[in-house]
């Protein structure tokens, strides 16, 4: 009979994510991540507003809940403060991507020496299902009944193809929480993107394509399915830009 995987120390108690959501099963790498590198003991989490909140109350470590979409500011400024420090900025897609585009984006510019750990589902998850910047064309949210039109509001943005071709990034890449065999290759990806602050070689980023059948209106295993067929089309899988140092 196969042991069971240890829980990782510093999740400590339940979060309240909906049913089918990615959440849970991201902050479980990063737990895991984080004690296989000895540094469990050694972090800090900026936390950003939306569904990344409820990461907060599960976790045995320091953390702070930033204002929405500051994250990448406050994290620059933990990184600096205590550069010994793992910092990991983990945020939704509504809060790095909309609201925060701009403090995401100076930090990646910048080659701020932290971890951002960002979730696309596609819309605000936490707020009403509100239309993001990651939002698909013709998917309707709260704010986009009819279906976002990108004639109006613009393309879904690639925030980690961007990173790579238009800054100089330590680590960037994008995976996926669809089926087993990607969340090992996202826990390698998670990884990776720590060993890079933990050597100081710059900014890392990891974007999470995760479902959420509450805002989408369907099943967990439909909301998967739409991630195989809708989301990984447009979203490609896989590292934009890989460490130089190992």
């Amino acid at each position: 009979m196969a042991k069971a995987r240890k829980v990782p120390a510093i999740i400590d108690n339940p979060m309240g994510f909906c049913p089918g959501c990615g959440h849970g099963i991201v902050i479980r790498l990063i737990g895991e991540c984080l004690e296989e590198l000895g540094q469990d003991k050694n972090v800090i989490f900026g936390i950003g507003v939306g569904c990344s909140s409820l990461l907060g109350g599960g976790l045995d470590t320091d953390r702070l809940h930033c204002s929405h979409g500051r994250v990448g500011a406050v994290a620059t400024a933990m990184k600096r403060v205590n550069p010994e420090n793992i910092v990991i900025a983990y945020q939704g897609d509504g809060d790095a991507f909309s609201i925060g585009i701009g403090e995401t984006t100076s930090a990646a510019y910048r080659n701020e020496k932290f971890t951002a750990i960002i979730i696309n589902n596609t819309n605000y998850g936490m707020t009403g299902g509100q239309m993001s910047n990651t939002t698909m064309p013709g998917q309707k949210t709260s704010t986009s009944i009819y279906g976002r039109d990108c004639t109006v509001t613009g393309m879904p943005i690639k925030f980690p193809e961007l990173v790579a071709s238009q800054f100089n990034p330590a680590y960037a890449a994008r995976g996926s929480v669809h089926n087993p065999a990607h969340i090992n290759k996202l826990k390698g990806y998670i990884k990776n993107a720590l060993e890079a602050q933990i050597n100081g070689e710059g900014y890392s980023v990891v974007e999470v394509l995760s479902p959420c059948p509450t805002n989408w209106g369907k099943t967990a295993t439909d909301s998967m399915t739409r991630i195989v067929e809708e989301l990984i089309p447009y979203f490609p899988l896989g590292e934009f830009k890989t460490r130089e140092a190992k």
